[in-house]
């Protein structure tokens, strides 16, 4: 019997929501910084570990055996911290069985949203530079990606333009406060803006909040908290970034029941439910005493002024913070054509990893001039990029 020949298409051929997605500027550079032996400042990561007795509670939940599948919605215990954390922030009461959804990671709350929710041709205002996965995520969805730019030094948005891009259209807009990678904390005043808006035109809100707790000048305002809002607004979080714990992937999507239902509608098909001792681990977590966020923050911010100081004095224009933990910086001093070119010269000629954020932007153009630094490390390791940074990089150089 004769095997029929392949089609070329069927073999090689990646489905066109694809076109344009290729291997992520994280996995480029990181590659790339293992490969010259660089001082990695560039994926958000933490190169410590998170608390021992969060890991301690998910050791316990793994040897006493809760190692079987979860409710895919998430474990009783862990829904119901959730909403205490959220009661005592906000103080909004929630039902943590039909309003709380565990996910794996934010990662997978954000394509269970948009794919919950969005139909194709839905357009999505979205703030720029935006977290990579979100084009990636509208596209599966066949929703439409409507950008709108944050411009420095301070990242405001114009709101006249925010205002011509809602129309019939509009299905929803997307918040990442605090934002990676400016490190901007989205004022009350813009907020409250988008929130008219949403309301005016009978759009959704959907909002990233994972740096929730890494704020240090401003308030975190969550949008759901604000008039006529929590009905159409999905709030997503995780544990990773505020507990140490990125590998965990635990995250979760707070909504209305209504909104809650498509959520879970498209979970249940991405990854039905979430490590279950790990869940548990997350309780412990969630039920830390508030001057574990303190003891986070003034830790953090220790480790953002050494970085900030140690740029300036290497010579870099610094756009300070808000919130997160990462920095643009302008790297035009240097004398570079772009934001790709002075990376990969950081990495292999100076052995400092930063991420190029021209990737982060639906116009390459737009970013050019920046760089992102990550300061999720231990100080001796900020000090020693800052020292390689002001031996290898010299000002205005012609490349």
């Amino acid at each position: 019997m004769t095997t029929p020949a392949l089609n070329q298409r069927a073999v090689d051929d990646v489905a066109a929501r694809w076109d344009g997605f290729g291997v992520t500027v994280f996995a480029e550079f990181t590659q790339l910084a293992v490969k010259h032996q660089a001082v990695n400042l560039g994926q958000g990561f933490p190169n410590f570990d998170g608390p021992v007795f969060i890991k301690d509670a998910a050791i316990d939940a793994l040897q006493r055996g809760e190692n079987q599948y979860a409710r895919s919605h998430g474990i009783v215990p862990l829904n119901q911290a959730i909403a205490d954390r959220f009661e005592a922030d906000t103080g909004r009461t929630l039902d943590p069985d039909a309003e709380i959804t565990i996910t794996s990671g934010c990662t997978e709350a954000i394509p269970a949203t948009m794919l919950g929710l969005l139909n194709p041709g839905d357009e999505v205002i979205v703030f720029e530079p935006f977290y990579d996965s979100y084009p990636a995520c509208l596209a599966m969805s066949g929703a439409k990606l409507v950008p709108i730019t944050l411009r420095p030094p301070d990242f405001s948005f114009d709101s006249d333009e925010l205002r011509s891009l809602f129309n019939n259209k509009t299905r929803a807009v997307l918040i990442n406060t605090p934002h990676n990678p400016t490190g901007k904390v989205f004022s009350r005043e813009e907020l409250t803006l988008i929130a008219e808006l949403c309301q005016k035109h009978d759009a959704l809100a959907i909002t990233d909040e994972v740096y929730e707790r890494l704020v240090f000048e401003g308030e975190h305002i969550r949008m759901a908290t604000l008039p006529g809002m929590w009905e159409r607004t999905v709030t997503l979080s995780s544990l990773g970034k505020t507990y140490s714990l990125t590998g965990w992937k635990i995250g979760w999507a707070i909504a209305p029941p209504k909104l809650s239902k498509a959520v879970r509608a498209a979970h249940q098909f991405l990854t039905y439910a979430t490590a279950t001792p790990l869940q548990h681990g997350a309780v412990a977590a969630l039920r830390a005493d508030d001057s574990y966020y303190e003891e986070f923050v003034e830790d953090y911010r220790a480790r953002r002024d050494l970085l900030i100081r140690g740029l300036e004095d290497v010579g870099f224009k610094v756009f300070p913070p808000q919130g997160t933990y990462f920095i643009l910086a302008d790297h035009t001093p240097f004398g570079f054509a772009d934001d790709v070119e002075f990376c990969r010269h950081l990495v292999k000629e100076v052995g400092v990893c930063a991420i190029p954020p021209s990737a982060f932007y639906h116009d390459p153009a737009d970013g050019k001039d920046l760089v992102r630094f990550a300061f999720c490390k231990d100080l001796d390791i900020i000090e020693q990029a800052v020292q390689r940074m002001i031996q290898g990089l010299s000002r205005s150089a012609s490349h």
